[in-house]
């Protein structure tokens, strides 16, 4: 038999990273697909929902549980300001530093995302055969992404 027909992946069949990219490839397809009505990356869903249910946050406190670089951040938050869903209030006591709101807008397009996000969730719940699975794959998902 060619390879062509049958290409070796036996080292990669039992690869975690490998496993791990294609399952992160098959959600982010999904995402992609259900929130292509807001224009809505993976990152800015994370940043609004961080903003939504912490109003008021510094914006390098955002940035640093979600683990983005400062400048991605600045960056993401540029767009999540121009297209009006958030927005950077300076800290009348610390007007170094910036606090992150939700817009009248942010907060009504949040609303419909989380709508989406969880038909979205939904669906790969399903797929998984249902919460306790979910459960169960999140409990092995953060044993890997927990310092050790």
């Amino acid at each position: 038999m060619a390879y062509e027909d049958h290409p070796d992946l036996s080292v990669l069949s039992s690869a975690i990273g490998y496993h791990l990219r294609r399952a992160q490839l098959a959600v982010f397809q999904d995402f992609t697909a259900c929130f292509a009505e807001l224009d809505l990356r993976p990152a800015e869903f994370s940043v609004l929902t961080v903003i939504a249910r912490n109003p008021g946050l510094k914006q390098g406190e955002v940035a640093a549980l979600l683990d983005i670089q400062r400048a991605n951040f600045v960056a993401l938050m540029d767009r999540l300001e121009r297209r009006g869903l958030a927005e950077r209030r300076r800290f009348p006591t610390d007007r170094r530093s910036y606090g992150l709101w939700l817009t009248r807008s942010g907060t009504e397009h949040t609303q419909r995302m989380f709508d989406l996000w969880h038909a979205h969730e939904e669906r790969w719940v399903e797929r998984l055969g249902g919460a306790g699975e979910r459960d169960r794959l999140l409990d092995l998902l953060n044993r890997i992404s927990s310092p050790a």
